[in-house]
C-alpha cells in the first residue's frame, strides 16, 4: 500500500495561533496542512471583541509581559521576534491596515474580524497552504519519541513536525472541546488545573439587582482576601440582575475563578468613585450639603454615582435617602463613606467555559521551551496560543499572544526540519 504524502508541517487548530503558523511556515518554503474540525476557519477569531477585533496593545514588551503576572517571561522570545510593531507590519503585508483609535488598543481600521480573517484566507491560498476543515485529530502520531504525523476522523496525515494549536475550553459553541489538552497528556506532557477566566460573575448580594441601567466607569477592583489582597484590576462596571461584568470584570475573573474553586466565594471591595478615597468623600459631600443644605443624601450620593447605585448604598448604610446630611448620625455618616470608598461584594459563581473568552491553566510551561515553541519531551511537537499555560487581561493582549506564539512555532526549529 503506497503511503501517503508527507507534509513538513501539519497545524491541528485554524485559529489565529494556527493560521499564524501555518502562514509562517509556509513563507519560508515548507509544506503545510492546517486541519480544523468545525466545516470553517478562525471561529473564535471573529467572534474576538464583539466582531471588532481587538488585534493588540501599543505596551512596550516588558510591560506587555508583565500584564500577564508570574509567566509572562515566558513570552520574550516570542515577543522579540513578533511583538505588536511586527504584527501590524505583518497585517498591512497582507492588505490589512489598522488604528489604535484610543492610543492604546489596535483594531483594522474597518473594525470588523472579516477583514482579518479574509486577509488571512487570501494569504494562505497564495502560499499554497493546503486547509482541510471537518477534520477531527483524534491522535497524535509518533515514534521513539519524534513526531510521525496525525490521526483524524477521516484518516491518517504523515509530517515530521505537528503544532498544536487548538485553543482552551472558552466558547465550547466556537469549537472548543480541549481535546488538544487531553493529546498533551497522552504525549507525556503536564497539563495545569483549568479554569473559565474573562467571564461575567454572580454575587450574593442581592441589591445589584436594582442597578442594571448604568455603567460604572473607572472602578477599581479588589480581591478582600489578605493573600491576594494585591490582585486589582480597574475598568467599567456593569451590575446585572444577578452579578457584575464589564471590563473590570473580565479581568478579575481570571484571578477569582481559582480562588471560588478554593474558598467557594470570594469577597471583593470596589472602588466605584473613580478613585477617591474617604476623606476626599467626606469634602465632596460636605461641601454639596454646605452649597445646598436642603438637599436629601440621596441627591448628594448621585453627584458621584446614578441615583439607583446611590440608593442602594443608603439603604446599606442604613440612612434615610430622603434626610439632609446634618440629620444623619456620624455613625451613619462613617458607614456611608466607607461604602462610598469600598463597596463589599461576594463573588459565589460563574457561568463555566460557556461563557468564558479565554482558559487559565494548559500545558505546562517547564515543558515548552520558549525559544522555539517545541515541546522538550517529543521532537517536532510544538504548542501555542491559549492551549498553553498563559493569559493576558482584556485589550488584545491574549490575541497577540496567539499570533506571537504562532509565528515563533511557525518557524521551526533547524534541528527538526
Amino acid at each position: 500500500m503506497k503511503k501517503s504524502k508527507e507534509y513538513n508541517l501539519i497545524v491541528v487548530g485554524a485559529g489565529a495561533a494556527g493560521m499564524m503558523a501555518a502562514i509562517t511556515a509556509a513563507r519560508d518554503g515548507k509544506d503545510v496542512l492546517l486541519l480544523e474540525k468545525l466545516s470553517h476557519i478562525g471561529a473564535k477569531l471573529k467572534a474576538t471583541g464583539g466582531g471588532r477585533c481587538n488585534l493588540t496593545n501599543t505596551l512596550g514588551n516588558e510591560d506587555f509581559m508583565a500584564k500577564f503576572g508570574r509567566n509572562g517571561r515566558f513570552m520574550q522570545d516570542a515577543l522579540r521576534v513578533f511583538d505588536h510593531k511586527a504584527l501590524i507590519q505583518f497585517l498591512q503585508s497582507i492588505g490589512v491596515t489598522t488604528h489604535a483609535p484610543d492610543g492604546f488598543r489596535v483594531f483594522p481600521t474597518s473594525h470588523s474580524s472579516q477583514t482579518i480573517l479574509s486577509a488571512f484566507e487570501n494569504e494562505m491560498q497564495r502560499l499554497g497552504i493546503e486547509v482541510l476543515t471537518s477534520q477531527k485529530v483524534e491522535k497524535i502520531l509518533h515514534s521513539q519519541n519524534k513526531i510521525t504525523g496525525v490521526e483524524t476522523n477521516n484518516g491518517i496525515f504523515y509530517a515530521r513536525n505537528v503544532i498544536v494549536a487548538t485553543g482552551g475550553l472558552g466558547y465550547p459553541a466556537l469549537g472548543a472541546e480541549g481535546e488538544g489538552h487531553e493529546m498533551a497528556k497522552e504525549l507525556g506532557h503536564k497539563v495545569t488545573q483549568l479554569h473559565p477566566a474573562m467571564m461575567p460573575l454572580y454575587v450574593k448580594e442581592e441589591w445589584v439587582a436594582a442597578c442594571r441601567a448604568d455603567t460604572i466607569a473607572k472602578v477599581e477592583l479588589r480581591i478582600d482576601i489578605k493573600k491576594y489582597n494585591k490582585l486589582k484590576a480597574t475598568g467599567d462596571l456593569i451590575f446585572t440582575k444577578s452579578g457584575i461584568r464589564g471590563p473590570v470584570v473580565l479581568d478579575a475573573a481570571r484571578e477569582i475563578t481559582p480562588l471560588l474553586g478554593k474558598y467557594g466565594e470570594v469577597p471583593l471591595l470596589l472602588n466605584l468613585t473613580k478613585g477617591m478615597n474617604e476623606e476626599q468623600i467626606t469634602k465632596h459631600l460636605k461641601d454639596a450639603a454646605t452649597k445646598n443644605p436642603q438637599s436629601t443624601i440621596l441627591e448628594l450620593v448621585t453627584t458621584l454615582l446614578p441615583a439607583a447605585l446611590s440608593n442602594e448604598l443608603c439603604c446599606l448604610a442604613q440612612i434615610d435617602a430622603q434626610t439632609t446630611y446634618k440629620k444623619i448620625s456620624g455613625v451613619q455618616r462613617a458607614k456611608l463613606i466607607e461604602l462610598l470608598a469600598w463597596t463589599p461584594l461576594t463573588v459565589i459563581g460563574h457561568d463555566g467555559f460557556k461563557m468564558a473568552m479565554i482558559t487559565r491553566g494548559g500545558v505546562d510551561l517547564k515543558e515548552i521551551e520558549p525559544k522555539t515553541m517545541q515541546s522538550k519531551i517529543i521532537k517536532g511537537l510544538y504548542f501555542c496560543g491559549e492551549i498553553i499555560d498563559l493569559d493576558g487581561p482584556c485589550g488584545g493582549y491574549n490575541l497577540q499572544w496567539s499570533f506571537s506564539s504562532g509565528y515563533l512555532a511557525g518557524m521551526l526549529s533547524k534541528s527538526s526540519v
